[in-house]
C-alpha cells in the first residue's frame, strides 16, 4: 500500500509517494500546468490503482483537488495548523521545504490515517449556489463601494442631485442623474417637467414633483472650481459604474433564486421562519458542503462556529468564542437566526431565556443556534422537511 503527499503551489507542487514502511518510493515535481498535472496523475498510476491511493493535501479546494477527486483518488485535506503541530515527528528544529513537506505530509498519512476523513465531493448544485452567493457578496461590496463614491462626488459638486431621491442605486435616481449630470442642466428644471419624468420612468416613491423639486433647491449651492462639462463627465461615469454593477446584482439575485428552486436540499430548510431566498442560498452553500461531511452534530457545531471552545486542565476550566471556524458559514447562520427570533415563539422564546440568565446578545443568539441546528441536523439526516407547529410553545408557556 502507498501513501502520497502533495505539497501545493501556485506555480509549482512536490509530490512524494511512501510505502507501508515509511521508506520513499517515488519523489518528482509538478509544474503547474496541464501536461505537468497529466504526468503527475499517471505517474501515480504507475503505484496502484487511483481508488487505492490515498493522497494527502493542506488544503480543501482548488484545481489541484478537482483532478484528484476526478482522477477517482481519495483526497485527505489536513489544516496547515494541524500539520504545522505535528512538525516536531520528523525533528526538533522543525525544517520546512517543499519537497521535504511532501514526504512528512505522506508519512503524517501513513501514521494518521485513521484519524483523518477523507474529502467527500460536494453536490454540484451546492457548489453552484455557494459560488453565486459568494459572487453576489463582491459585487454588492463594489456596488457599495461605488455609491459611496459618486455621494461623495454629488456632495462637492452637485448636491441636488444627491437629496433628490431616498436611494442613489435606484433606478429613478440612476436615470435623473443620466438626465441630468450636472447642476446646470437642472437650473431649468420645473415641477411639471419633473412630473413627466417620474411618470415615464415609473417612479413610486409617492412623491409630487414639487415636493421634489423644493428638495433639489433646498440643498446647498455648490462652489465647485471645476466646470459643468467636467462635473457631467465625473457623475455620468460614476452613475455608469454604479449602474453596471447593481445590474449585475439584479441578475444574480434571479439566478440565485433559481438555483435555490431547483436544489434538493431546499425542500429541507425553506419552512424555516423567516429565512429568504438569498440566505437560504447562502446556509445551503455555506452550510451545505460541512452537512455532506460532518458524522456527528458537535461536529457541526464546531464547523460552523456556534459551539464555544472549552479547554480543561487541571484547576482551569475556560470556555471561549471559537475563532477558528467557517466564517461564511457561521455568518449565514447567525443572519438567519437573528432573524428567526422575530417570526418563531419557540425562538424567541429561547432567545429571552437566555438573556435572562444573563448572556449577552450574541451569546445568546449562539445559544439559540445550537438549538436551530440541531433541528437542521435533524432534518438533514431524516431527510424531512421543517415543520414549523412542531416548535410552537404550549400556552402555558406562552403565558409564562
Amino acid at each position: 500500500m502507498a501513501f502520497v503527499g502533495w505539497d501545493w503551489g501556485c506555480s509549482a507542487h512536490e509530490v512524494s509517494v511512501l510505502d507501508s514502511e515509511g521508506g520513499c518510493i517515488d519523489r518528482f515535481a509538478v509544474a503547474h500546468t496541464e501536461d505537468g498535472i497529466a504526468e503527475a496523475l499517471r505517474r501515480l498510476g504507475t503505484h496502484g490503482a487511483a481508488t487505492d491511493l490515498a493522497v494527502i493535501i493542506e488544503t480543501t479546494r482548488g484545481l489541484v483537488v478537482d483532478r484528484l477527486l476526478a482522477a477517482g483518488h481519495s483526497v485527505i485535506p489536513v489544516h496547515p495548523n494541524a500539520f504545522h503541530a505535528a512538525r516536531p515527528r520528523w525533528g526538533a528544529a522543525r525544517a520546512k521545504n517543499d519537497p521535504g513537506d511532501a514526504f512528512k505530509l505522506a508519512d503524517y498519512l501513513r501514521t494518521d490515517a485513521h484519524r483523518l476523513p477523507a474529502l467527500a465531493p460536494t453536490l454540484p448544485q451546492t457548489l453552484e449556489l455557494q459560488a453565486l452567493t459568494r459572487l453576489r457578496a463582491d459585487v454588492l461590496e463594489q456596488r457599495i463601494t461605488a455609491v459611496n463614491q459618486l455621494t461623495a462626488l454629488l456632495d462637492m459638486h452637485w448636491p441636488g442631485a444627491n437629496t433628490i431621491f431616498a436611494k442613489l442605486n435606484s433606478d429613478i435616481a440612476t436615470a435623473f442623474l443620466r438626465r441630468y449630470p450636472n447642476p446646470e442642466s437642472a437650473s431649468r428644471l420645473t415641477a411639471a417637467q419633473l412630473d413627466r419624468f417620474c411618470r415615464r420612468h415609473s417612479y413610486s416613491g409617492r412623491r409630487s414633483g414639487t415636493e421634489l423639486l423644493a428638495r433639489l433647491r433646498s440643498a446647498p449651492t455648490p462652489a465647485s472650481r471645476l466646470s459643468q462639462t467636467v462635473i457631467a463627465q465625473l457623475t455620468s461615469t460614476q452613475t455608469e459604474v454604479m449602474a453596471s454593477l447593481q445590474q449585475r446584482l439584479d441578475e444574480l439575485d434571479i439566478l440565485i433564486r433559481d438555483a435555490v428552486t431547483a436544489h434538493p436540499y431546499a425542500a429541507l430548510l425553506a419552512s424555516l421562519p423567516r429565512v429568504g431566498v438569498l440566505n437560504l442560498a447562502q446556509i445551503i452553500g455555506e452550510v451545505g458542503p460541512i452537512l455532506e461531511r460532518v458524522t456527528s452534530f458537535d461536529q457541526l457545531a464546531a464547523e460552523t462556529g456556534l459551539a464555544p471552545v472549552t479547554r480543561a486542565s487541571g484547576k482551569v476550566h475556560t470556555v471561549a468564542f471559537r475563532h477558528a471556524t467557517n466564517h461564511r458559514a457561521r455568518q449565514a447562520l447567525i443572519t438567519w437566526i437573528d432573524n428567526s427570533r422575530r417570526a418563531s415563539p419557540w425562538a424567541d422564546q429561547r432567545y429571552t431565556a437566555a438573556r435572562n440568565r444573563g448572556q449577552r446578545h450574541p451569546h445568546a443568539i449562539c445559544t439559540l443556534g445550537r438549538a436551530w441546528l440541531r433541528i437542521i441536523w435533524a432534518c438533514w439526516r431524516t431527510k424531512t422537511s421543517y415543520d414549523p407547529t412542531l416548535r410552537e410553545p404550549l400556552p402555558q408557556q406562552r403565558a409564562a
